[in-house]
């Protein structure tokens, strides 16, 4: 009896002390499974409203390179709406929220597709375009730092990184079926002089989409809020992050970034369907690509980052986008296909590590309870800086195609020239990260 006694004092001990498994179930298991499947279905709308496929109904309703880069914008622009997210009444969950906003924004998207078919003149069914874009990316940012919250409680802070390298893995490898797919869809509707069709099918295939997406959402579990957020304090808090200088150059270094790639990434996808002549097959090839080179490289560069710092690594990516740039410089319907995918393989190796960076340099420079109101003030900062740089570029645009493709004279496609403005701001950019913060070892930034 003794035995027994000390034996079941001795299993509470360990179970006390986590030390033998609990009997209890978890519960979140399946709510997790969803996330990764929900995450995917958000990555395939992406891609049908983004790129190459918008570019194709923009240039179907006659809009003009310059705005659909301004378009193709917006989704930098609806960073800044991520602000708002902070002010969400949390307190009885964002589940119901989530799954609403969710729904009108991906028949938002849907409509992108169905504006062809709008009985208005060719102005008007712009206008409807341009409509449908910006409400559906203001209404996504609102709402996504929320839903991410949500999902994220339910994993286990110790495989948080490999839960998300899993994530993102099975997105990308079903991006690329997805996008191979959808691509010959909309070329052999095209060959038979019925894109229209292709249009219907995407919208069919974005309605499909969502109502997938909303049932994940529905079948998902939600924890408790176990606090709730203060959001009076929320302009003390940004006044405290606005003395913090090393934060102030995160931020800083982030914003001149997204203005110099925006001077030219957004008038990309015109050039690739108009001036270049790529199918959408070709096109949707490019996508795998970069998904491929993307996998490859995204440990490479978290490792790098590990045994060199943030700041170093945002140097590296920031140099490889140059280089990127220089290759654009140089790309023509002669060299196409060939400089092109040059172009993709060095932009998705400096991706696989820039966006990590921009978050981690944050970060690294907040206090630790003001993490929250620092990424948000970022992105909201960096989305418009962005946004406005592609509208400062596009009389540019304008102005050189409207000229028969010349420019000072010279021969030269207006994306030539754009990705040479990228291509002086990205070097300015690694100047400031490298003699502002990583040599200044004073303020312990390298």
């Amino acid at each position: 009896m003794h035995r027994m006694r000390a034996y079941w004092h001795y299993m509470q001990y360990r179970r006390r002390h986590k030390t033998v498994p609990s009997c209890t179930r978890d519960i979140y298991k399946t709510s997790r499974t969803l996330y990764i499947v929900e995450a995917a279905l958000e990555y395939f709308v992406s891609l049908l409203v983004s790129g190459a496929f918008l570019a194709k109904v923009s240039t179907h309703l006659g809009i003009s390179d310059s705005l659909t880069g301004i378009i193709t914008a917006f989704v930098s622009l609806g960073c800044s709406f991520q602000m708002l997210s902070i002010f969400i009444n949390r307190k009885n969950g964002v589940k119901r929220m989530v799954i609403a906003a969710s729904i009108l924004n991906e028949l938002l998207f849907a409509g992108i597709y169905l504006t062809p078919f709008v009985p208005l003149p060719s102005g008007g069914k712009a206008a409807v375009f341009v409509v449908c874009m910006m409400a559906a990316h203001i209404i996504h940012q609102m709402f996504n730092s929320p839903k991410i919250g949500w999902y994220m409680s339910l994993v286990d802070d110790h495989k948080r990184g490999v839960f998300t390298a899993n994530k993102e893995i099975i997105s990308l490898i079903g991006g690329m079926v997805f996008t191979t797919v959808m691509g010959n869809m909309m070329d052999r509707f095209e060959a038979a002089g019925n894109l229209i069709g292709g249009f219907v099918v995407c919208g069919i295939t974005l309605f499909v989409l969502m109502v997938s997406h909303t049932l994940t959402f529905i079948f998902s579990k939600e924890k408790p809020q176990e606090t709730t957020e203060n959001s009076g304090a929320f302009l003390p808090k940004v006044r405290a992050l606005l003395k913090n200088r090393l934060y102030v150059k995160a931020v800083a270094v982030g914003v001149l970034w997204n203005i110099a790639t925006h001077c030219a990434t957004p008038f990309y996808a015109t050039y690739q369907i108009s001036e270049l002549g790529f199918s959408l097959s070709f096109v949707a090839v490019l996508g795998v690509v970069t998904s491929i080179v993307r996998a490859l490289f995204s440990r490479r560069m978290g490792r790098f980052a590990d045994r060199h710092s943030f700041a170093k690594m945002m140097l590296l990516c920031i140099l490889l986008m140059a280089s990127s740039f220089c290759v654009m410089m140089f790309t023509v319907p002669q060299n196409g296909y060939v400089f092109f995918t040059v172009y993709t393989v060095l932009c998705a190796i400096a991706n696989a590590g820039i966006n990590s960076a921009l978050i981690n340099l944050v970060f690294d420079y907040a206090p630790y309870d003001l993490r929250s109101e620092a990424l948000a003030l970022q992105r909201t900062v960096y989305g418009l800086g962005g946004f406005f740089a592609a509208v400062a570029v596009s009389p540019l645009i304008a102005y050189i195609q409207g000229n028969g493709n010349r420019f000072l004279g010279i021969p030269v496609y207006a994306q030539q020239v754009t990705s040479a403005l990228a291509l002086v701001l990205t070097l300015a950019v690694a100047l400031f990260l490298y003699f502002g913060m990583i040599r200044n070892k004073k303020e312990g930034t390298a």
